[in-house]
């Protein structure tokens, strides 16, 4: 068949440039290349030169000039540095490109067709337009099971409601179109919308028609019966009454196919017959609709095709890039549809469904099909995977169809344990109940991020529901065509997630215990912020004796700062950090997640250990410094004073220039010399005649030790600090020790008994006083060494029976 040449010139200028822009793999050619390439630069300003200040006062008060163009290759390289070049390096890992297959070509083929098709002459361009329109619109009917319905695509995924709800008031106030506002104010329409919807979807609507807020009803979800996060029909009855009551017009119904949030289903079909009873406007919309394209679909989503209108975004569901959202409805005025904007004369407008024509001919009814069932078979997968998992507890709605899974961290307290805690928590309700949520919430959200980072093409994020707190969720229908995320994909998530628990437990648990140790011990002050995944948060006290407070907070700031650092020295595997940028706690050491194999009491003594250290050497520092400064105000009042001792003995003659020296040469001045040395370590000064007597300066006394940590915990081969023994090398430990102790107590020689009368010769004295000696020493050792149960305790205490 003949092919258009410029049709086929655009084709191939799209793939060119969609293998240029995709191509992340190229490596700069300079590594030590400017931050700024000169040529993204526009021209005038390249280069430098001595006119260039004056250039640039006229290029910012005129506009720019370009006296000739650059090719295409030039202006996508240019296109492509400002998508990856200053953030490639930097964001490389939590950065990922969308997946643009194909299918996604044909889409963005869609927007180049329509701006080419969009200078067409008139009659054709119409022709063309309403077959692209109808077809679209015939294919979305049949695949998600809306029949007799009409379309509306548009860009903003709220505008197709927006749109609806001006149709429904056209409907409802006959005179609407010639009074305007004026019918609106005798009978004010009200637009209902669950609590559980999108936020700021109320607000925006009344924004666009120009309504107030209190045009807006949010009614509440189910409480006692039914899910949390479905729409309270009962509930709902009630405030509809009572708006009529008062004289109001219930005018429309948004119900959700698929909550923002958990993904739950509104019961469409008794919320269909509140609306025909109050003759209201029913719209669904969420990501649950998608299911109706498969041959299998939940009664309560298939419910949603008795609807009066519901809203589409295929863009994310099948992978589609820039495809615009659609908005399926039935009304049989079509003049009311055309003010209300839901249709256009224009032919321009309508072709916006050209790249979803495109992309919906290339997938096919099967290849639609495939990636929905795809997407839930994900879901699917890692739901029962995470129902073999402890202390994981899932929101879904329905365990054999539901296309998203909503999963949280929550330890379940034994029979024991609750009945304790229940308790506590109705001695002091609230503020438990409170923290505790808090805590969850903070471990909820550093879980979910952790898995984001470690599986980016799992699609999980943090979302916050009102009644479970922060979640985690994997909706794989609006992520999974987009990553690319398969079978394995969820697995390492499941992996992932089975290395992340065992941690979550831990860290909950020894919270208290690291709080008790840190308020026992003296020099540290317990932080309580529940907002930090991690331990605990620690801050070191420092004793000021009467600084003030600007002195004082410096001091402190110096002394957890550089406790930090000394920290984060020791071979551990414990992360100490300042905490959160913006939130946090000053002059504070935060402490990450730990294992089960923490030994709190010492880390606790470790850090206060070490803060007293630095404390100190910081006291010692400023000690010597004022001692130094008194010591030499009072070597020069004591030299001052040898100055004047040493005229009155000398003479005033001698002190003559010229006498005193004839005078000194006939009768010489014999006079020691007098200094004084000043002693660090003891604070004093001293003379220095016993320098110039010994010609050797002496040392003093020995300064005292620089005081460190007393911890000197002996460890095995291979284990880090802050860790315990396992208990069976402890037992092994203790039983090793034992046996050799037995051992040394059996090698114990005793010397031979003497008969009556019979005496010791003084070499046989000498030995036999020495070997009870080793005797006493190995037996001393072995009562420690039972008592201590270490090997290396038995071993010094052989070592010193030897020696002695």
């Amino acid at each position: 068949k003949m092919v258009d040449p410029t049709l086929a010139e655009m084709g191939k200028n799209l793939n060119e440039a969609m293998k240029m822009l995709e191509d992340n793999q190229r490596k700069v050619e300079e590594e030590d290349e400017k931050k700024y390439v000169r040529k993204d630069i526009p021209g005038p300003l390249q280069g430098r030169c001595w006119y260039l200040p004056f250039f640039l006062i006229w290029f910012l008060f005129s506009p720019p000039r370009y006296t000739s163009g650059q090719d295409m290759v030039s202006i996508l390289q240019l296109v492509q540095n400002l998508m990856h070049g200053e953030e490639e390096e930097e964001t490389s890992q939590a950065y990922r490109l969308q997946n643009v297959g194909e299918q996604g070509h044909m889409a963005l083929l869609g927007h180049s067709l329509a701006a080419y098709i969009s200078v067409l002459d008139r009659e054709r361009l119409r022709k063309l337009t309403t077959r692209i329109l109808s077809d679209t619109t015939l294919w979305l009917c049949r695949l998600f099971r809306y029949e007799n319905g009409s379309a509306y695509y548009h860009e903003d995924d709220r505008e197709g409601l927006l749109k609806i709800c001006r149709l429904v008031i056209h409907t409802r106030y006959e005179d609407y179109t010639v009074e305007g506002f004026n019918v609106l104010y005798t009978k004010q329409p009200v637009i209902y919308i669950s609590s559980a919807a999108r936020t700021g979807l109320g607000q925006a609507l009344c924004n666009q028609l120009g309504l107030p807020l209190s045009c807006m009803c949010r009614v509440p979800c189910n409480t006692m019966f039914g899910s949390q996060h479905q729409m309270d029909v009962a509930l709902l009855d009630r405030l509809i009454k009572d708006d009529v009551e008062s004289g109001k017009l219930p005018l429309l119904l948004v119900a959700n196919a698929g909550t923002p949030g958990a993904g739950h289903t509104d019961k469409l079909g008794r919320l269909k017959e509140l609306c025909e009873q109050y003759n209201m406007w029913l719209h669904v919309e969420g990501v649950n609709l998608a299911t109706l394209a498969l041959g299998y679909v939940s009664s309560s989503v298939l419910a949603a095709t008795k609807c009066d209108s519901m809203t589409l975004t295929l863009g994310s569901w099948l992978g589609l890039p820039a495809v615009p959202a659609v908005t399926l409805y039935r009304h049989e005025d079509p003049s009311l549809s055309l003010a209300a904007g839901l249709t256009s004369s224009q032919p321009v407008e309508k072709l916006r469904a050209l790249p979803l024509w495109l992309s919906l001919q290339y997938l096919g009814h099967d290849g639609i099909v495939e990636r929905i069932k795809h997407a839930s078979q994900l879901s699917q997968r890692l739901l029962e995977n995470l129902k073999n998992l402890d202390f994981i507890k899932t929101s879904v709605e329905d365990e054999l169809s539901s296309p998203v899974v909503v999963f949280k961290f929550f330890r379940e307290y034994s029979n024991r344990d609750q009945t304790s805690h229940a308790a506590q928590a109705s001695t002091i309700q609230h503020p438990i109940i409170s923290n505790e949520r808090l805590i969850y919430d903070t471990f909820n959200q550093w879980l979910g991020e952790q898995l984001a980072q470690l599986v980016p093409a799992s699609g999980v994020d943090v979302v916050e529901l009102e009644d479970e707190g922060t979640c985690v969720r994997f909706s794989p229908l609006m992520t999974s065509a987009v990553l690319g995320t398969e079978i394995q994909d969820v697995d390492q998530l499941v992996d992932c997630l089975k290395m992340k628990i065992p941690v979550l437990t831990s860290t909950l648990q020894l919270r208290e215990e690291f709080e008790q140790e840190v308020r026992r011990t003296v020099g540290l002050l317990y932080i309580e912020d529940l907002s930090w995944p991690g331990l605990g948060v620690v801050r070191y006290n420092y004793h000021s004796d009467g600084k003030n407070d600007d002195k004082q907070e410096k001091e402190l700031e110096k002394i957890n700062t550089e406790l930090l650092k000394k920290l984060n020295e020791l071979e551990s595997d414990l992360t100490f950090s300042l905490g959160p940028e913006f939130g946090g706690q000053k002059n504070c050491v935060y402490i990450g997640m730990v294992t089960e194999d923490l030994d709190v009491s010492e880390l606790v003594e470790t850090i206060a250990a070490t803060g007293r250290e630095i404390e100190e050497n910081s006291r010692l520092l400023e000690n010597m410094t004022e001692v130094v400064r008194k010591g030499i105000q009072e070597a020069q009042l004591q030299l001052q004073k040898a100055n004047e001792e040493r005229l009155l003995e000398e003479g005033l003659l001698r002190q003559i220039p010229v006498v005193g020296s004839v005078l000194n040469w006939f009768s010489p001045f014999q006079a020691s010399p007098k200094g004084r040395t000043f002693n660090l370590t003891a604070g004093s000064l001293e003379s220095t005649e016993s320098t110039y007597v010994s010609k050797a300066q002496g040392t003093g006394t020995t300064p005292p030790p620089t005081p460190t940590s007393s911890l000197a915990k002996q460890r095995l081969p291979g284990q880090k600090i802050f860790k315990r023994s396992l208990r069976s090398s402890d037992a092994l430990s203790e039983t090793s020790s034992v046996s050799h102790c037995d051992d040394l107590e059996k090698m114990d020689q005793r010397p031979p008994a003497l008969s009556p009368g019979q005496e010791r010769g003084p070499l046989e004295t000498e030995k036999t006083e020495a070997q009870e000696e080793v005797a006493q020493a190995t037996k001393t050792g072995t009562e420690d060494v039972q008592s201590d149960k270490s090997p290396h305790d038995c071993a010094k205490v052989e070592e010193q029976g030897s020696q002695r």
